[in-house]
């Protein structure tokens, strides 16, 4: 019998032609799974101990495929390693460099597994990963946002509706927004874990294996708490990544929301914030220009997070069971989606420190805009009014402020008076600022004494 090189390919058996190089070319994934190569090794290394803790191959055999693949990612990472598009991918090239290395024992490595579900587990181990990183990224980012709702509890701005300036909150409770909404994030990162976490290996390549492998004690080794229960549900499985793309594409959500808000709080119009020189560009023409390029950056880069979801949604719609080629370009917009997200919150983190927060140009605006007018028609409900009869007559009262060029406190008493016999002199304390936003105490309103709880419970939250 001919003695087959390992660097043909695995299914030549079969065929009677070579593969075109154009074939080869177009069909090859390993410059975009080539990063899968520490979680392929740890993967193999775990499949061979069980295969030997099962008695498939011999102990003796085993340490040598595993001293083979720790070679291997030694010259991997320090970039001793050739890659060839003629080998496909990573686990074809791992396995061609470990039949290199220790001969012929490297082709009793593929023993009762398939690259299908070699490749799931990969996919799985890698987002199990990144999955955990970002979720310590939020958090990062999320004791950024306390550190600051805490160092500027005494910030007042204009709270928006329909972008039009409604009632003043604080500062810090428009900052506790987001934290919210990004903690909603890590809750659901995490939650996917759950369905990330799950063992495929053993299953091969869609109707599981004649040998007496052991899947429950490869799950141990690489520290999974539960292996899939149907062969052909874990190679075509995807909506793992699906799921984490939803995710991400959701968490992507808000820091675009963000950037918007802070790109308007950042211009002439608003004057709310400035960036920091650090995290800002210039322009090339007009010298007085400072962009809030890396804000706008992350704002733009969302789409492509959404393009990543549309993707994999696309890919899967309508493939038959179990693993089509197609599925090989599920790699590429994983990954891209996962480094976009780390790089925004990597940035986000770093950048909100440094940004100068101008309180004066916010409490301006936060007085003007008639933002006190639910707080008259709240006056008139505490003297008895019915609210919508107090609603109209606040309304009333503001447009004939409208029309004398003033705000509802900057009209005389006689003047309000008129609008309604309830009103006396205690209505001006209602539509101080200071009054507006301390009674709103409800819980999640924005007085200072409901953030502040909010701010302690979250630092106890993240240990700060």
């Amino acid at each position: 019998m001919k003695d087959i090189k390992m660097s043909e390919k695995p299914w030549d058996g079969r065929f009677s032609e070579k593969t075109d190089k154009l074939a080869e070319a177009f069909t090859s994934s390993i410059q975009i799974d080539r990063r899968l190569y520490a979680y392929d090794i740890e993967g193999s290394i775990a499949h061979c101990k069980m295969l030997a803790k099962v008695g498939i191959i011999t102990d003796g055999e085993a340490s040598v495929l595993v001293q083979g693949l720790e070679q291997i990612k030694t010259e991997i990472e320090h970039g001793q390693f050739r890659f060839d598009d003629s080998l496909e991918d990573i686990h074809m090239h791992i396995e061609d460099r470990l039949f290199q290395i220790v001969g012929t024992v490297a082709r009793k490595l593929h023993t009762a597994r398939s690259r299908n579900d070699q490749v799931a587990l990969d996919i799985r181990m890698y987002l199990r990963a990144e999955t955990l990183n970002i979720i310590a990224l939020l958090q990062q980012l999320r004791k950024v946002i306390v550190t600051l709702a805490k160092t500027n509890i005494d910030i007042v701005l204009p709270g928006y509706t329909h972008l039009q300036r409604a009632q003043p909150v604080l500062l810090s409770h428009h900052l506790m927004a987001y934290y919210e909404m990004f903690t909603r994030d890590s809750e659901r990162f995490r939650d996917g874990l759950k369905r990330t976490d799950v063992m495929p290996l053993g299953s091969a390549a869609l109707a599981g294996t004649t040998y007496p492998i052991d899947r429950h004690y490869t799950a141990t080794l690489l520290n999974f708490p539960k292996i899939s229960a149907n062969s052909m549900d874990s190679v075509a499985d995807r909506d793992f990544i699906i799921e984490f793309l939803a995710s991400a594409s959701l968490c992507m959500v808000h820091f675009s929301r963000l950037s918007e808000e802070l790109i308007l709080w950042s211009s002439a119009e608003f004057g709310f914030v400035e960036f920091s020189d650090a995290f800002s560009t210039g322009s090339s023409i007009m010298p007085q220009k400072k962009n809030p390029d890396v804000a706008e950056l992350v704002r733009g880069k969302t789409g492509s997070v959404f393009g990543s979801l549309i993707a994999l949604l696309t890919l899967m719609k309508s493939l038959p069971m179990t693993y089509n080629r197609d599925m090989q370009e599920d790699k590429k917009p994983l990954f891209e989606a996962a480094d976009t997200l780390k790089a925004c919150i990597e940035i986000y983190a770093a950048m909100l420190p440094t940004m100068k927060i101008n309180r004066d140009v916010m409490y301006r605006a936060a007085g003007s805009g008639f933002l006190n007018a639910t707080d008259m028609a709240d006056y008139l409900v505490t003297k008895g009014m019915p609210f919508r009869e107090a609603h109209s007559c606040a309304g009333k009262a503001v447009a004939y402020a409208l029309r004398q060029k003033k705000e509802l406190h900057e009209l005389s008493l006689e003047e309000l008076k008129t609008f309604s016999p309830l009103i006396s002199e205690d209505i001006f304390s209602f539509l101080t600022i200071e009054q507006m936003i301390s009674r709103r105490k409800s819980f999640g309103g924005t007085a200072a004494e409901n953030v502040m709880a909010a701010v302690k419970e979250t630092e106890r939250q993240l240990a700060i």
